[in-house]
């Protein structure tokens, strides 16, 4: 994918935040000193008078943000996902998810691809800790275009939203012209029926690379990008479990909690016969490190999307 364009969905959520405020006056943005990196700075620089720096204090950001929902406003809290789901998680339960108020988070800086950050940093529990809050959406964008799509359609949803963007600029997979994103719907980027890759986030450019390595060996791979992970297209999953019967899931995550539990649970309480392997950060911390190698490190690569998705093949033939 070296000659396709990149960009970071941190980018394209400071950019999406741009475009939504100049439809929507009743858009406003807190951040938690963090604007130049979680690029809500680029809504700052449009609209000053409607762009708060909470400082250093993300619990009262949330707060804050709860109190504002709850006049009409529509805010979106920005932090790193460490910060916006681990430190503030309390003040999102209870002043956010409680109430069911219309608050937007937009979580930058998740997973393992944080890199030199290291482990305080690199939150690969933010999945977990959200699902966890009932009504609370869930989801993880895998390029720019869909990032902007998803801004737009949390901003239309009415209730709590959580989304997780990346600092690694990742490949644009979506055609524009061609593209609409609903909450709640995953969507087929790639027909297979030997096994069913899932994925979302950085993880979606990684099994499609995976898929055409494994195609140049005669192995036929679904590829299904789940960016939300709350509420989980069920219909897609068990669709691709009876048709396939075997199934990878992939995000830049820990095991526990996330899409791979999801989409095990949806397998498991539909009776439908179907093995899942799930790829993920494997219930350990992370540590400092260029996000390339980390991600490889860690298994979060095409290479070992791959090797597993054989794996998985091999164990269902004996």
């Amino acid at each position: 994918m070296a000659d396709v364009k990149k960009i970071a969905t941190r980018e394209s959520y400071g950019n999406a935040l741009k475009e939504l405020g100049a439809a929507h006056e009743d858009v406003i943005v807190f951040d938690a000193d963090l604007s130049n990196a979680t690029k809500t700075n680029t809504f700052q620089k449009a609209y000053p008078d409607r762009h708060f720096n909470c400082g250093i204090a993300e619990g009262n950001m949330m707060a804050v943000a709860a109190g504002a929902a709850s006049m009409g406003l529509v805010p979106f809290a920005s932090s790193f996902a460490m910060f916006a789901a681990g430190r503030a998680f309390e003040q999102v339960r209870n002043s956010i998810g409680y109430p069911h108020l219309n608050v937007k988070i937009g979580a930058t800086h998740g997973g393992i691809s944080v890199g030199e950050d290291g482990a305080s940093h690199q939150c690969c529990e933010d999945f977990a800790l959200m699902r966890s809050i009932p009504g609370m959406v869930v989801m993880s964008p895998a390029d720019d275009v869909e990032t902007r799509a998803m801004v737009k359609a949390a901003y239309e949803h009415e209730g709590p939203v959580y989304m997780r963007f990346g600092r690694s600029a990742v490949p644009v997979i979506h055609d524009e012209a061609n593209y609409s994103f609903e909450i709640g719907k995953g969507e087929v980027l790639r027909d297979g029926a030997d096994v069913a890759v899932i994925a979302n986030g950085l993880l979606v450019a990684e099994a499609l690379e995976a898929a055409d390595t494994l195609a140049e060996q005669g192995i036929s791979v679904r590829v299904i990008n789940m960016a939300t992970i709350k509420p989980l297209d069920e219909e897609l999953v068990l669709k691709a479990a009876k048709e396939c019967g075997k199934i990878v899931t992939a995000e830049e995550h820990s095991v526990i909690g996330g899409l791979g539990e999801a989409v095990c649970a949806a397998v498991a309480e539909s009776g439908v016969p179907c093995k899942v392997k799930r790829i993920g950060v494997n219930d350990e911390f992370g540590h400092s490190g260029p996000a390339a190698a980390l991600l490889k490190q860690f298994g979060l690569s095409a290479e070992h999307i791959a090797e597993t998705v054989k794996y998985l093949m091999a164990f269902s033939a004996d």
